[in-house]
């Protein structure tokens, strides 16, 4: 039995996002919803949480349905509670008295640790602020939860701890996830919806194969929509010849032949639907000017310390070569990001001694961190490029409109961007430096799957050279050629990343 009905659900601002949406959720459902940026996930979960009214269609819910919806964000006023006290308030104020023990109970079984119960919100990382939104949506108990982008945020260990805590919730309870987590619909899901502007697609499996199923269907559209415009095209010209024919001859006969097959021809092209092609979010496109040098980067052994200088780990010694796409894996704290950093300067700076780092010195660095915290919040796009690289206005402008910003966005400031404008702006930074080496630190950060994808390609086509930190196992698998992993204070290694995986979903 449904709990939840769409019926020829639509929803357009300024232009369609989605339209003729059919979908039932009932007990056992997981629903990954999968689009680009801007295409409408979060505004279809708002229409089904009951927040948001649709432009079309409707929406019925069984009597009493309770929805929990986490949503990417933490409301304003929420930032000065404590953790404990921002779950407690999603109770009921007479439930809140008699029932706190709720909130311990919900925040025990995301396993936040005592000691950051009583903090800020607005003290806590990205991920606690994430599992305090979860655990305010479920000490109310609801019999679906809905959540919009729940991975944002959370290293491997929280996205593997939140992957095992959905799957150990009732069954009765639908969840449904809007995520460009791969590995993470593939983990929670067994149904997904493909949301697009005209004839969304669903599919009883989770990401990957119900993907599959997708471009088979999208192969087998292209192809009949090839096939009908070339019918097409042979009925019109065989109606040319006989309409020259009928001229020439005087017959009725030929004229009315040659009108019926110019009517079959504006049927069949009228009917053709050419196969869905999806509007890109902006391009990604990479560089790599190349080098002669054969070793890149050699560490004999280099100390990670902390700022206090105790030592983290040992890096033993390892060499990168021309055409490694090495992948740093690492639990948090481990040091990834100090020695990320010891990289950067001993590439950046090749005078300035780095203990027990070498680079050749014709490396030309292309670095994006997490935060691209090169992208200054107070300057704009179009400030970005013609400040940082020998660029006209003119040309500045059609860069940034092949990233996919419009010409009110590039005046924009940066701080005002999305997550995804604002990690293609960085993408686009580092085409224009035009590197032979890249250091990316998550670089997947806000890209939807599209993006993902135009990036593994990108590094694949370019055979660039880099060092990858990520917490995105598809774009790991798809990317990495080599695998170093930081353990027992010693960097090793390895010669893959599936260890590392398992050793964290079963260890946390």
């Amino acid at each position: 039995m449904a709990l939840i009905n769409l019926r020829s659900l639509g929803v357009t601002l300024g232009a369609p996002l989605f339209s003729n949406l059919n979908l039932s959720i009932g007990p056992g459902d997981r629903l990954g919803i999968v689009a680009a940026n801007g295409r409408g996930k979060s505004t279809l979960l708002r229409a089904i949480s009951g927040s948001f009214e649709p432009t079309a269609g409707d929406i019925t819910r069984s009597r009493g349905l309770r929805v929990g919806y986490v949503e990417q964000d933490v409301p304003a006023k929420l930032l000065d509670a404590t953790l404990y006290d921002a779950v407690l308030q999603a109770l009921p104020p007479e439930q809140a008295e008699s029932e706190s023990w709720r909130v311990d109970v919900a925040l025990g079984e995301l396993d936040v640790p005592d000691e950051l119960r009583q903090r800020p919100l607005s003290k806590l990382s990205g991920g606690w602020q994430r599992l305090a939104l979860l655990a305010r949506v479920w000490v109310a108990e609801p019999d679906m939860l809905l959540l919009d982008e729940p991975t944002n945020h959370l290293d491997l260990a929280r996205i593997s701890q939140l992957e095992d805590w959905l799957n150990a919730l009732p069954r009765d309870v639908p969840l449904v996830v809007c995520s460009h987590d791969r590995a993470f619909l593939d983990g929670v899901t067994n149904r997904t919806l493909f949301l697009r502007p005209e004839n969304s697609q669903v599919f009883p499996l989770p990401y990957s194969r119900a993907r599959e199923a997708l471009d088979e269907i999208d192969a087998s559209e292209a192809r009949r929509f090839e096939k009908d415009m070339k019918t097409a095209q042979q009925l019109r010209r065989q109606a040319a010849k006989l309409n020259n024919i009928g001229i020439n001859s005087g017959s009725d006969l030929l004229v009315v032949k040659t009108k019926q097959l110019k009517e079959r021809a504006d049927r069949l092209e009228d009917a053709a639907r050419p196969a869905h092609q999806e509007r890109s979010a902006g391009t990604i496109k990479l560089a790599n000017r190349g080098t002669h040098a054969k070793a890149l980067v050699a560490l004999d052994d280099a100390p990670v310390t902390t700022p206090d200088g105790t030592l983290l780990f040992r890096t033993g010694k390892l060499w990168i070569r021309q055409g490694d796409r090495v992948v740093l894996l690492g639990r948090n704290g481990a040091g990834k990001t100090r020695l990320v950093n010891m990289l950067r300067r001993a590439i950046a700076q090749p005078d300035t001694s780095v203990d027990g780092i070498k680079a050749t010195p014709s490396l030309v660095l292309g670095y994006g961190d997490q935060g691209l915290s090169d992208l200054a919040d107070k300057d704009t796009p179009l400030g970005v490029l013609t400040r940082r690289f020998e660029l006209g206005e003119q040309r500045a402008r059609t860069l940034l409109a092949g990233a996919g910003m419009t010409i009110d966005m590039q005046s924009n400031l940066v701080g005002r961007l999305s997550g995804g404008q604002k990690a293609r702006l960085g993408m686009l930074v580092l085409r224009l430096t035009n590197p032979n080496f890249y250091l990316l630190d998550e670089p997947t950060n806000h890209l939807d799957i599209d993006g993902q994808e135009t990036l593994e390609a990108e590094l694949l086509k370019h055979e660039a050279s880099c060092l990858l930190v990520s917490h995105d196992r598809s774009f790991v698998r798809a990317v990495g050629n080599r695998f170093w992993q930081i353990e027992k204070r010693r960097l090793v290694e390895v010669e893959g990343p599936e260890g590392f995986f398992a050793d964290v979903a079963r260890n946390g």
